[in-house]
């Protein structure tokens, strides 16, 4: 065997040696009693003191609050996720209180704008929606309902709000185009608003002919832009902005 070869093997054996000291001492006895980790933690977890009442335990003096959030768009949000840890509270309501939120910072956790949330959960850019007010103060969290006009939909559509404020459909209500009303509003996950799918939709406006006022640009339908539907070559919250 060549002096090299024999210098690599002796080089993978003192490597391989050193790791199995190393992994002596370092796993704990327990690891693998139970699966892959180490079976003592399941005791070190069982001797933690449970902080955690559970929403079940709320519901038996707070039944009046349960029953309306049942039915609300929170119905699935756990109790103590937004009043922090209760079970010190439940034993002894009158001497330990819960947390109640106030201002807006707790309700941002999950509101305030993330694009990688889901499309359609409520959001809100917190430098322009409700001002300094709590969110309490317009919503009540346990029945949270949608706001009204173009600041509800701005609320999960900002960048949208954003681009249709510096266009010349900045002036239209966002119900002329998307005509699903409240119905989206109130369950943004599974009613979608409705999108023009017609050349004829826009020419109610567009077209040689429209009611709209003179301002606002003409086409020939019959001619313009062949059988592509509108949107394909304009942006339609920045119509200036052609594609």
């Amino acid at each position: 065997m060549p002096a090299q070869a024999k210098r690599l093997l002796l080089l993978f054996g003192l490597a391989a040696a050193v790791f199995v000291l190393i992994r002596h001492f370092a796993v704990p006895e327990s690891f693998g009693r139970y699966g892959h980790y180490r079976a003592e933690a399941v005791n070190v977890v069982a001797g933690l003191a449970p902080r955690y009442a559970g929403h079940l335990v709320c519901g038996e003096c707070h039944d009046d609050v349960v029953t309306v959030k049942r039915t609300s768009q929170h119905a699935s949000v756990a109790c103590e996720a937004c009043h922090g840890p209760g079970l010190s509270h439940s034993e002894d309501p009158t001497e330990q209180n819960i947390s109640i939120p106030a201002g807006r910072e707790r309700c941002g956790y999950c509101h305030n704008y993330d694009a990688t949330r889901p499309t359609g959960f409520p959001q809100i850019d917190p430098a322009q929606h409700g001002g300094d007010e709590a969110c309490t103060s317009c919503h009540n969290p346990h029945q949270p309902k949608p706001g009204e006009g173009e600041e509800l939909c701005g609320a999960c559509h900002s960048e949208i709000t954003r681009t249709l404020a510096s266009g010349r459909h900045k002036n239209l209500d966002c119900h002329t185009c998307h005509g699903s009303g409240t119905e989206h509003t109130s369950a943004p996950d599974s009613v979608r608003p409705d999108v023009p799918g017609t050349r004829e939709f826009c020419g109610q406006c567009h077209s040689e002919g429209a009611s709209s006022p003179e301002s606002v640009p003409r086409i020939d339908s019959s001619t313009h832009g062949e059988d592509y539907v509108c949107w394909q070559c304009h942006f339609s919250h920045l119509p200036e902005a052609g594609r």
